[in-house]
């Protein structure tokens, strides 16, 4: 195979938020914007940080580092912890402005979207896609705050728009195309590309591959047969030249909650009631989207950073928060806790959708557990998270805080 690149009409775009959790912030509050602002899991000293404002990143603090060291570097930095109904309002109105252009649009992350203009009626002979990616600009502008600013990027397939969305930030907005893409990727190192991380890069440049320039100069068979020795390589032949090959939809596997503990410790009687809380939110996420489980696991993280893990099948299906805690509790009992536990997650996988539903006996009554747990989400939805919960929950509101998922946004 000997491909040229691909020098049509690009249409697609990728367009992320700027530091998404701390410009939300700032455009929330005007005292402080143009001040370096670091959105952390916890503002206590040990808290990570998880987002920062240019301001703050232009001075050294960014993801990973810990406050204390972060108000090492700038003692005046300001430090929040997050606030997820902000951000997931912010993700709604973005998502809004977008679908005024094309249906065909994919959200990546909270502050993240794919689109598709190969078949939106917006794009016309006289209007660019250029055009449009500046008048989102100004939509998203109006919708969400002045003060936030997004990155577009512009090119023939997913993966030469997201390389484009990373060229000029903040506020940047640029296309790759047939004409261009040579001289963009000599401007670039192998690990600015998305999708080639450290162990990628040490790979490629055994195999002779040092740049982005030689791994587009690489040969589709070498590529599939010498150096990722399968379709991966074919893959990034494509891809390199402007072909997708990315716009798969994988469907969903598992859903799950994760908590770290603030306040460390062996009670299992403790530990019962955190798991029981992963599990309301693990459940309500699970019937959102219309399906039940066969398949649980549960792992803990402990302070001497062993960690202890164990997964099964279950043999009936899980639906209501009570089915899943149920299960969750068994595991909990068999772990061996040598110290404090510093970490606690639960998953449940073996997914099932939930419609069409066979009629069970008991459909209707009382012990109807699957009505009961659809009218407590009812409930939860209308007045608030966790407004209705098992007693075991009871006085836990500000245990297990709410969070943002890295990553995919199918449900938040």
């Amino acid at each position: 195979m000997d491909l040229p690149v691909n020098y049509n009409r690009p249409l697609m775009m990728h367009i992320d938020l700027n530091s998404c959790f701390a410009i939300i912030e700032q455009q929330a509050n005007p005292l402080i914007r143009h001040k370096p602002v670091a959105i952390a899991a916890y503002d206590t000293p040990r808290g990570a940080v998880i987002a920062s404002s240019y301001e703050a990143k232009a001075k050294g603090i960014k993801l990973g580092l810990n406050v204390r060291d972060a108000r090492l570097i700038d003692k005046n930095v300001i430090v929040l912890m997050p606030d997820p109904p902000k951000y997931r309002d912010a993700h709604k109105r973005f998502k809004k402005v977008l679908l005024n252009y094309t249906n065909e649009i994919r959200p990546k992350s909270i502050d993240e979207f794919e689109i598709d203009f190969s078949g939106s009626h917006a794009v016309q002979r006289d209007i660019s896609l250029t055009d449009i990616g500046y008048q989102i600009k100004q939509d998203i502008k109006r919708e969400i705050g002045s003060y936030v600013t997004v990155n577009i990027g512009i090119g023939p397939n997913r993966f030469l728009a997201k390389t484009a969305a990373g060229l000029h930030k903040p506020d940047g907005l640029d296309v790759i195309n047939g004409d261009n893409l040579l001289e963009i990727y000599k401007r670039l190192e192998l690990i600015d590309l998305c999708g080639i991380n450290t162990r990628y890069q040490a790979r490629l440049n055994v195999a002779g591959i040092h740049t982005p320039l030689d791994f587009l100069g690489a040969k589709a068979e070498y590529l599939q047969k010498q150096v990722f020795k399968s379709r991966v390589g074919l893959d990034w032949y494509l891809r390199l030249r402007g072909y997708e090959v990315d716009s798969r939809i994988f469907a969903r596997k598992s859903y799950g909650h994760q908590y770290a503990l603030g306040d460390k410790t062996t009670d299992r009687q403790k530990l019962s009631r955190l798991l029981m809380k992963l599990c309301e939110k693990t459940g309500r996420r699970l019937r959102a989207n219309g399906y039940s489980a066969v398949g649980i696991h549960l792992w803990l993280n402990f302070a001497n950073r062993q960690y202890w893990a164990k997964g099964k099948n279950t043999k009936s299906e899980m639906y209501a928060t009570g089915d899943i805690y149920l299960q969750a509790q068994k595991l909990l009992n068999q772990a061996i806790i040598p110290t404090k536990v510093t970490n606690i997650g639960v998953t449940v996988f073996g997914l099932q959708t939930c419609s069409p539903e066979q009629q069970e006996l008991f459909s209707g009554s009382r012990l109807d557990k699957k009505a009961l747990a659809r009218a407590a989400d009812i409930v939860n939805d209308k007045y608030g998270e966790f407004t209705l919960v098992p007693a075991t929950m009871a006085g836990m509101q500000d245990i297990i805080l709410d969070r943002i998922a890295f990553g995919s946004i199918k449900n938040n």
